[in-house]
């Protein structure tokens, strides 16, 4: 006979991977685990949790084994077409909603949406925002566009633009913010080949250059689609804030600065575009 305790007892996987694999598998809280505990479980079940905690120790991210991760207190589905929401990447919905505070459907631009994390946050926040939310990937977009469906209804203005960065969209476009977190790690990071981010669409996670070149093209392309005194802000390296604040300087950006994430980590920059 196995039981929740035994199963979970006898795992490879730290016990908080494991409770997680088997309420997916189960479909139960994790207060049934603690109250049912020496409950004799399906051998269906048995083998499903075995095959995901194999897929574990492989390496596979849990977000994708279970389809699922949180973001700004809602969750999010997710696939290996998009970037795994992480909890740093808060810190540009943060910085978006205090930038739009006090305005009157304010527009904001979401560059590189992925999952649609970052565009659907804000729309949750602030239900009179106009958000546009850009990927270059097919398949990103109708992850986003099902997690907007999910999260918000259908009854909330977020407008979904297959690009390349800017180039698809309408020249006459102005937006308050335009936020990205963009692919920042260079073509040589080690990290590429480790953990997670094996799993992840590489084309999400690196420029295949200096982890710049897509800061640059968004630093020169994003003054073009600002309002007058529309904002930028950028996620990037641990290691970049220093040569972002620079770009955004030398490209005529004023009140350019960083700001730290929870790590106390200078993880996003961004400034005021005033022409």
């Amino acid at each position: 006979m196995t039981t929740v305790a035994g199963l979970l007892r006898a795992s490879p996987l730290p016990a908080l991977e494991a409770r997680i694999l088997l309420e997916h598998v189960l479909g139960w809280r994790r207060t049934e685990l603690i109250t049912r505990d020496d409950e004799e479980l399906p051998e269906e079940s048995v083998d499903r949790f075995e095959a995901l905690a194999r897929r574990r120790t492989d390496g596979e991210p849990i977000a994708q084994l279970v389809g699922t991760r949180e973001f700004f207190g809602l969750s999010f589905d997710v696939t290996p077409d998009v970037l795994i929401p992480r909890p740093e990447t808060e810190l540009l919905v943060e910085i978006a909603l205090a930038k739009i505070e006090g305005m009157h459907e304010p527009r904001v631009l979401d560059l590189g949406t992925g999952s649609g994390a970052i565009a659907v946050a804000i729309a949750s926040s602030r239900h009179d925002a106009k958000v546009w939310a850009v990927d270059r990937s097919a398949e990103a977009l109708a992850v986003a566009a099902a997690n907007a469906s999910k999260l918000l209804g259908i009854d909330r203005s977020l407008t979904f633009v297959q690009s390349n960065w800017t180039e698809a969209l309408d020249p006459a476009q102005r937006f308050e913010v335009i936020v990205s977190n963009p692919p920042y790690i260079a073509q040589d990071d080690p990290h590429l080949a480790e953990g997670d981010l094996r799993f992840e669409p590489r084309a999400a996670l690196t420029d295949e250059a200096d982890g710049l070149s897509a800061i640059r093209t968004i630093i020169q392309t994003a003054p073009f689609f600002l309002a007058a005194n529309g904002s930028l802000w950028l996620e990037h390296g641990y290691d970049q804030a220093e040569d972002v604040r620079a770009l955004l300087t030398a490209r005529g950006f004023s009140d350019v600065r960083s700001e730290y994430d929870l790590a106390g980590i200078e993880r996003a920059s961004g400034g005021v575009f005033a022409a």
